[in-house]
């Protein structure tokens, strides 16, 4: 076996390699990072709801007379404005019947010139005493009477009219009709048959639940001085779609039910939307994003400072006063725009690294920097940089 030339080499190569290592790690300068102070403010109390989407008026268009179709006019699916001619029924058998009380309008008004003839001699020989009282108090009855048969047959006219304008089915509402639910030929009986449906989509309403111990908790909260509760015109609400997209309008709070549903233990609340686009149909589902309260004074954190250990327990990494850092355990609660609620382990003024803290440890060196300086971000990378050119000499 030949021996190596220089038989200590390897092993005093190692020695100083592990003698240096300290030395070297000394020389490395401190990491930069980028620290948060942490102040109070004001926090939107944001709940998640599941909701649908119903229209706001709800429209059954029924004939009011009875007839046969003889003309559909609107499109289906379209939309259509209050008073548009959606059917027209057959209007003949109307004509007759305006006709026959335009008649018996002129026969009754002619009874009542002759009555008022009759009435007028009668009070004239009355005066001359050529006849009896009774002669004009029948007169005068007669002309009463017919005088009512007037106003009989001009109301019968007018319900004979009346009726054969409603041989033009209109639109009750604005609105999207949907399909035609009767078809030309078809008979349709007064007050029943329904024709087609007609709803009002811009705005829309969205109900939406929330459980009862929810919104108790709230309650609690407001009564305890924790959360400010916000009124109906204060509450900003959202939508969620199932793709994640959030609509671009936001809605309105209306109300809450003022009683639980016993089955479920949900309150239903409501909300309105414009709806311009027609996006919202009636019966899809949402999530609603609503605003309900404001928390005073509640301390949030990037959720980029937050990191978990093995067994999942929540912790940042907060300076000390020597330009050290210390892990802090910290109580999260509700997400808001990137940032978490700090519930416990956090105070005012304590300042949280926000980045570069992955490779940090308890009472690590480091040099710290405003969150909002852009070399913070940098420094762990550059940090490595340096350290393996000096590794390498």
């Amino acid at each position: 076996m030949k021996k190596p030339i220089f038989p200590g080499l390897g092993a005093g190569f190692v020695l100083c390699c592990l003698l240096m290592g300290p030395a070297l790690a000394q020389q490395l300068p401190p990491p930069q990072v980028s620290v948060l102070e942490i102040q109070p403010e004001a926090l939107p109390v944001i709940n998640e709801l599941p909701g649908r989407v119903a229209a706001t008026r709800i429209a059954e268009v029924r004939p009011r007379v009875g007839g046969i179709v003889i003309e559909r006019v609107f499109e289906q699916g379209g939309k259509v404005e209050a008073g548009d001619v959606l059917y027209r029924i057959d209007p003949a058998p109307y004509d007759v019947r305006v006709a026959s009380a335009k008649g018996t309008l002129a026969r009754a008004q002619a009874t009542a010139l002759n009555a008022a003839d009759q009435e007028k001699r009668a009070r004239a020989l009355r005066e001359r005493k050529v006849t009896a009282g009774v002669d004009l108090d029948n007169a005068t009855t007669a002309l009463a009477q017919a005088e009512a048969d007037v106003a009989i047959a001009r109301a019968s006219l007018q319900e004979a009219e009346l009726n054969r304008s409603y041989t033009d089915v209109t639109a009750p509402i604005s609105g999207v009709v949907g399909r035609a639910l009767v078809t030309e030929g078809a008979l349709v009986n007064a007050q029943t048959d329904i024709m087609a449906t007609i709803q009002q989509l811009d705005p829309v309403y969205v109900d939406f639940t929330q459980s009862s111990s929810e919104l108790f908790a709230l309650r609690r909260a407001l009564a305890a001085g924790q959360l400010a509760m916000l009124s109906s015109d204060e509450a900003e609400v959202r939508l969620i779609f199932d793709d994640g997209t959030e609509y671009t309008h936001s809605g309105k709070l209306l109300f809450s039910e003022a009683s639980v549903d016993s089955s479920t233990g949900q309150i239903t609340l409501r909300a309105e939307f414009p709806n311009p686009e027609g996006d919202l149909l009636p019966g899809l589902y949402v999530r609603v994003r609503i605003e309900q309260a404001v928390r005073d004074n509640a301390l949030i954190v990037p959720q980029m400072a937050v990191q978990r250990d093995q067994s999942g327990q929540a912790y940042v990494y907060a300076m000390k006063d020597d330009e050290t850092v210390e892990r802090r355990n910290v109580t999260l609660g509700q997400t808001t725009d990137n940032r978490w609620l700090v519930e416990a382990g956090l105070k005012p003024g304590d300042r949280v690294v926000v980045a570069g803290a992955q490779k940090l440890y308890p009472d690590a060196k480091v040099v710290a920097l405003p969150a909002n300086a852009p070399a913070a971000t940098e420094a762990p990378a550059a940090a490595e940089e340096s350290a393996q050119p000096a590794a390498q000499e």
